[in-house]
């Protein structure tokens, strides 16, 4: 049987047609596109279920082609590291060390020699930083529309988690979840405020996350097939 191809908005979807399906299933495995759907759907329907999971395709495309698994980052000119979703280039330059700056698209950094670490130090600062910031601000503005109040909000290294919420209200996120699409990020924020409510993840919790972000299932899932390419 010949292979059928479809056209998505910047990927090409090879389709696999079944008889043992009555829904259509997308798959991105090792940055290639394929949707598995019933035997006889047609294809403007094929289209238009890409067309509306389009950015989740995207979004799993551009992780994959950021991060190989396996594969640590080398930190060198040209590199490509993702803030809040997006992709930015590493720009490394020689002479008196500057730490990282973020600008006109690059992080550039100035070091008297190549040295990764010393590189991956300064990127972990400003990242630090920023995720700080940023988690702060979102934070404070998803508290008010949940109509909690917690005790501090600050940033921790987790080998596998995403965050904390104590008994006092002291929360604290892991700060390379600043990497993740910003959505992504605000799950993670709601997610530890709703333990502020229920301090367990029953299915009150899931609807207390529910009535902020209707849509919570998907960055879940997100998180859980991704995470690990959230690094330095």
């Amino acid at each position: 049987m010949a292979l059928e191809y479809i056209q998505g908005n910047g990927f090409v979807a090879e389709v696999n047609r079944t008889k043992r399906l009555k829904s259509a299933t997308i798959k991105v495995e090792d940055g290639s596109v394929s949707v598995v759907v019933p035997k006889d759907l047609a294809d403007d329907k094929i289209a238009k279920l890409l067309t509306k999971k389009n950015r989740w395709i995207k979004e799993k495309l551009a992780i994959h082609a950021l991060t190989p698994k396996g594969c640590d980052r080398q930190l060198v000119s040209g590199e490509c590291l993702p803030y809040l979703g997006r992709n930015y280039r590493l720009k490394v330059t020689q002479g008196e060390f500057e730490p990282v700056k973020l600008s006109n698209g690059y992080f550039t950094i100035r070091v008297e020699s190549d040295d990764p670490e010393l590189i991956r130090t300064s990127l972990t600062d400003w990242y630090q930083q920023h995720a700080e910031s940023k988690l702060q601000e979102k934070a404070k503005r998803y508290a008010d529309i949940i109509g909690v109040t917690y005790s501090s909000v600050g940033i921790k290294l987790y080998k596998r988690r995403w965050g904390s919420c104590s008994a006092d209200g002291n929360i604290d996120f892991n700060w390379q979840i600043i990497m993740a699409p910003n959505r992504i990020v605000d799950y993670v924020v709601v997610h530890e405020l709703c333990h502020l409510i229920h301090h367990d993840h029953s299915p009150k919790f899931w609807k207390q996350v529910e009535k902020v972000m209707p849509d919570y299932a998907s960055s879940k899932e997100w998180l859980k097939v991704n995470g690990d390419r959230l690094r330095l």
